[in-house]
């Protein structure tokens, strides 16, 4: 059932003042008046996109796939189809992972999206999620002929599948160059949204490089745009003025479950390398590092001497992994891959995932107020391998040891046993848990139950090793702890209060 909205029109409501309250102007003017010739303008007139549409659309199908319920055990109808991160930050105002068909493909029946001719023997690009769990797939052409496809291969972290009609002398899309989308350039997207086949929508490129917080695609740099997209589009193109593609439309944010203004396609040079990897060898395989990082806020950078927040700062290093045997040590910040700069820890993971397996990297760390290289062969991603339980409580249990809170910062803590390490995940005789977080580490979150890892970059396994590393904090001074709850570690800044007189 739709759910129609009214909108409310407000007017403004002009009040005259009287004659003898007028304010008189000033003398004056507050801004100097403007230049007697206007600045020429750099947008002139609006694109006309009917040659493109004309040229492009028969390339464009529409995909109908029929899902098998997957539904598990002691779950509500439906309840399935929302991922946990979208159930956690938002409760039950929950915003779209993507713009899907009717029914989820988690709760069965038909997913229907859209996709596009990549060749002219029947290869088609699509997203994942609309063929994820298909029975049969169906793909409808432009003049209405009706294939029903092969799925090639599907990949879930790039949300890219291949189908494969068979039929001979198709239309196909070219595709744009790496990175040739940029920021406030005119893109349009054709696709299904609600069944309505080949719908035309435009609008501008609003940001490149674009981490999605909410979908666990940490390899897809996104395009974000703010094309109108909406369920049925997922799978589409997202073409530039020259009628290549440049994107595959896959997610939007919605808190309405509709347009918002926020869409976000797979960049096509990382949609192609997915594809060509499913056509090769069935599934796609990624670089890894080895690593776990976080943001570099200026608080933590200004805790590690870092000179600027650009860079991702490592809280983990995976035993074993490449960045293990190059000497990446936990509280490095990792400034630039093979000369690339890492901005944001964001940029790391498809940075080093569109990595073959095998392949050298210069790894670039600030460590200790001065620049190191390192050179990381990097390895192949193991998506079962998870740093850290998010099963298991951070609250340990037994008897506690005598706490301690000789240090600057008033935190009270006690040593973990053998036992609450080893339930916790945790390696060696490392932690110290918080019993009492004081002001100075209360006000930025820091809570009982959660367990120290390290001070900066050493480690602490009790709590007189814990007094020890802040004795020295002066008041005003801001400290790094690395610090463990519910299986996720992070560094968190603590600024030491200042004593006043």
């Amino acid at each position: 059932m739709t759910r129609l909205r009214s909108l409310a029109l407000v007017g403004a409501i002009a009040v005259a003042l009287p004659a003898a309250c007028t304010a008189q102007p000033p003398s004056t003017p507050i801004a100097p008046p403007p230049a007697a010739t206007p600045a020429a303008p750099l947008v002139s007139g609006l694109p006309d996109f009917t040659g493109l549409v004309q040229r492009v659309g028969p390339a464009v199908v529409n995909i109908r796939a029929e899902i098998a319920p997957r539904r598990s055990a002691g779950t509500m109808p439906g309840e399935e189809e929302v991922p946990e991160i979208f159930r956690r930050f938002f409760g039950d105002d929950l915003p779209m992972p993507g713009p899907r068909g009717p029914r989820g493909p988690r709760g069965g029946g038909t997913s229907a999206g859209s996709g596009f001719l990549i060749s002219d023997d029947g290869y088609v690009m699509t997203n994942h999620h609309v063929v994820d769990g298909a029975e049969t797939v169906k793909v409808m052409l432009s003049d209405r002929r009706e294939f029903t496809a092969k799925v090639i291969g599907s990949d879930e972290q790039s949300d890219v599948a291949l189908l494969k009609i068979d039929a001979k002398g198709l239309p196909f899309l070219r595709m744009a160059k790496a990175d040739s989308a940029k920021p406030g350039q005119w893109v349009i997207a054709i696709g299904s949204p609600f069944g309505l086949d080949h719908s035309v929508t435009a609008g501008i490129v609003s940001a490149v490089g674009r981490a999605n917080p909410y979908a666990d695609q940490r390899y897809v740099p996104f395009i974000q745009t703010d094309v109108a997209i909406n369920q049925g589009n997922s799978g589409g193109p997202l073409l530039n003025t020259g009628g290549e593609v440049v994107g595959i439309n896959s997610q939007i944010f919605s808190n309405s479950g509709g347009y918002m203004g926020v869409s976000f396609a797979i960049p096509i040079d990382v949609a192609m390398s997915a594809a060509e990897q499913l056509r090769a060898t069935g599934k796609v395989s990624r670089g890894q590092l080895g690593v776990v990082v976080q943001q570099l806020t200026s608080e933590n950078a200004r805790g590690f001497g870092v000179p600027d927040s650009n860079g991702a700062l490592v809280t983990q290093v995976l035993p074993g992994s490449p960045a293990d045997k190059a000497g990446i040590e936990r509280g490095d910040v990792i400034r630039s891959v093979n000369g690339r700069e890492i901005l944001e820890s964001s940029d790391l993971p498809p940075m080093i995932g569109s990595m073959a397996p095998g392949t050298k990297a210069k790894v670039s760390v600030f460590r200790d107020g001065k620049t190191i290289e390192r050179t990381v062969v990097v390895n192949e991603l193991d998506t079962g391998l998870v740093a850290g339980n998010d099963d298991q409580s951070d609250v340990p249990g037994g008897v506690p040891s005598k706490p301690s809170a000789g240090n600057s910062l008033g935190l009270v803590a006690q040593d973990l046993s053998a036992n609450d390490r080893q339930r916790l995940g945790l390696s060696g005789k490392e932690g110290v848990m918080i019993r009492n977080p004081g002001d100075a580490a209360a006000e930025v979150g820091l809570r009982p139950g959660d367990v120290v890892l390290a001070v900066g970059r050493n480690p602490v396994g009790s709590a007189s090793a814990l007094d020890r590393e802040l004795a020295g904090v002066r008041p005003g001074e801001t400290v790094m702890l690395l610090v463990r709850r519910q299986g996720n570690t992070q560094y968190v800044a603590v600024t030491a209060e200042s004593k006043t007189g």
